[in-house]
């Protein structure tokens, strides 16, 4: 007896099987969390930009008519009473001091005699960095300076920068002077939003 070979007919129906690559769509909320995470992977990108490009010191060699020192930092004042007494700048402008601050208690703070503050001014009005880039612009041209150098940390240089753009003439040299700083990575991404912020509100027209 003959077997025949064991193979389906060609006329023989075929069972049907769910093809593999009928997946199943994605939800329309995967969509919706995949958009709003991009706005938090720029802000992340950005931060990154921000910390590994932070400004450093200027050299002594670079001379300018002025520094401006803006208070809120270790080394701040330090730094800017050395670019003076080394003959980078002519004066100094120490912008954001407490009311009752005077030459005499701002150097008993620091440890240095009175004398050497005597091409030091004070700027009593400032309260943040607006109002230093203010209290700036206002110092430059009672002094008719055509440059200055600006001392504060790294961190903060770029938003002091941004606030000194909007109120200083173009012609007006700035000369960025960084503080040699080891900041922490909240502090910088605190700095960072604060930039973003301000450079959100200028473009849209807030002064």
């Amino acid at each position: 007896m003959s077997r025949r070979p064991a193979f389906r007919s060609a006329k023989q129906p075929v069972p049907f099987r769910p093809s593999s690559a009928r997946k199943r769509q994605p939800s329309p909320w995967l969509w919706v969390a995949r958009i709003a995470a991009l706005p938090l992977l720029a802000w992340c990108l950005g931060l990154i930009w921000f910390s590994l490009a932070l400004p450093g010191p200027a050299a002594m060699t670079a001379k300018t008519d002025g520094v401006v020192v803006l208070t809120g930092g270790a080394g701040r004042f330090r730094r800017g009473l050395a670019v003076v007494e080394q003959g980078a700048a002519r004066r100094m402008l120490v912008s954001g001091v407490g009311a009752n601050t005077s030459r005499r208690q701002l150097a008993a703070a620091f440890g240095v005699a009175t004398r050497r503050l005597r091409t030091t001014d004070l700027g009593y009005e400032a309260i943040d960095t607006r109002s230093n880039a203010e209290e700036t612009a206002r110092w430059v041209a009672s002094q008719k300076f055509a440059s200055i150098r600006l001392v504060t940390s790294a961190g903060h240089m770029r938003r002091a920068r941004l606030e000194l753009a909007r109120v200083l003439p173009a012609d007006i040299e700035v000369l960025q002077d960084a503080v040699p700083s080891e900041p922490t990575a909240p502090s910088l991404a605190f700095e960072y939003s604060k930039y973003l912020l301000r450079r959100g509100a200028l473009l849209a027209g807030v002064a």
